[in-house]
C-alpha cells in the first residue's frame, strides 16, 4: 500500500463519484487528496504538484481518461505515477487499451471500497515493489 502521506489526484467530471472515491481514500487512511473534473486540469495540476497516485475516469468532457492516461505516459515527469482507470466502460477491449496505453489497473463502477483498496495495491507493487 502507498504511504499513508501519499497525494492521490482524483479525475472525475461528477462531483459525487469524486466525493465517494475520496470518502473511500479517507476511510484507508489518505487524507491528501486533491480533485480535477478534467483530463485537462488533471494534467495542469499533475505538472504543477508533487502526486503519488491518479484514479482517473474515463467518460469526461474536454479530454477524456483516455487521452488523459496518454499524455501522463507520454510525459517524463508524470510517467511513473501510478494510474487507475475508473469507469463505467466494462467492455474487454477498452480494459485492453487502458491497459496497453499505460494504466497500472481498472476498477469499474460501482465498486466497493475492497475492491478499490485492492487494485490501490496491486497499482503500487507494481510499481514501486511494496
Amino acid at each position: 500500500m502507498p504511504p499513508k502521506e501519499a497525494k492521490f489526484l482524483v479525475v472525475d467530471d461528477m462531483s459525487t463519484m469524486r466525493k465517494i472515491i475520496r470518502t473511500i481514500l479517507n476511510q484507508l487512511g489518505y487524507t491528501n487528496v486533491e480533485e480535477a473534473e478534467n483530463g485537462k486540469e488533471a494534467l495542469s495540476k499533475l505538472r504543477s504538484g508533487n502526486y503519488d497516485f491518479v484514479l482517473l475516469d474515463w467518460n469526461m468532457p474536454e479530454m477524456d481518461g483516455f487521452e488523459t492516461l496518454k499524455q501522463i505516459r507520454s510525459d517524463d515527469k508524470l510517467k511513473g505515477i501510478p494510474v487507475i482507470m475508473v469507469t463505467a466502460e466494462a467492455k474487454k477491449e477498452n480494459v485492453l487499451a487502458a491497459i496497453q496505453a499505460g494504466a497500472n489497473n481498472y476498477v469499474v463502477k460501482p465498486f466497493t471500497p475492497e475492491t478499490l483498496k485492492e487494485k490501490i495495491e496491486k497499482a503500487w507493487t507494481a510499481i514501486k515493489g511494496g
